[in-house]
């Protein structure tokens, strides 16, 4: 199982103790700190107990190649796409398709989200979040498209699934944490907001602590099934 992007290695300890079977995962990222925390804190057993062994490449997932997944029973990835831009995933899918393995990609911003009770600055700000997710050449909410499209081209069978984020009064301490970083992306964006933008941050939290605020952060998820290798 190749995870791309793992950063602190949250895929493989949600999956690995879900799936059966011996596993062996490799786990991809250019950041030589995240890989070693990934590797350290990496489950050691799968679902029915047997072994799962881990190694770390460091690199650049847009640079990948069929060879370099070659043996691969699974890709994933967790909140890649949308930080790719459009050439790293054409390479992506090339080098799934070429490797003729499965692709599990989730948590790929949709560019919505609902904020109950609603602000009158909730969509500046969507907007503007949505701006810095596609600063240069990123896809940002797009992304997940593209990446359909590109799979699709590359003969997979693509399936698309929401998947969003529900977070709630039993929550809050993780909204509080996205509400900060959704809010300091728009700002970075468009700074010109940053008056109304940490008024509308201060509301927000309070709301937050108070049990009073709820938010859907729409994301979606891609299975792209390739063909095996050496099928017509």
């Amino acid at each position: 199982i190749h995870d791309l992007g793992c950063g602190t290695g949250s895929m493989g300890r949600w999956l690995a103790p879900r799936l059966d079977g011996p596993q062996h995962w490799v786990l991809h990222d250019r950041d030589p700190y995240l890989l070693h925390f990934a590797a350290v804190g990496s489950p050691r057993s799968a679902a029915d107990g047997s072994r799962v062994t881990v190694e770390t490449q460091r690199g650049d997932v847009g640079r990948l190649t069929p060879d370099s997944l070659a043996g691969a029973s699974l890709v994933t990835a967790s909140a890649l796409l949308d930080v790719l831009d459009a050439d790293e995933i054409e390479a992506l899918a090339a080098a799934c398709a070429g490797a003729g393995c499965p692709a599990l990609l989730t948590l790929s911003v949709a560019g919505r989200v609902e904020l109950t009770p609603a602000h009158p600055l909730d969509a500046e700000i969507t907007d503007a979040f949505n701006d810095h997710q596609r600063r240069g050449d990123l896809l940002g909410p797009e992304a997940i498209s593209e990446a359909c499209d590109a799979f699709t081209r590359h003969g997979a069978t693509v399936q698309m699934q929401p998947s969003a984020w529900r977070l709630g009064p039993d929550e809050s301490a993780l909204m509080a944490e996205w509400l900060r970083g959704w809010v300091g992306a728009a700002v970075e964006q468009r700074p010109e907001l940053a008056t109304r933008a940490a008024a509308y941050l201060r509301e927000r939290l309070a709301a937050c602590e108070a049990g009073e605020l709820s938010a859907v952060v729409h994301h979606s998820d891609l299975l792209a099934l390739a063909r095996p290798v050496g099928e017509a």
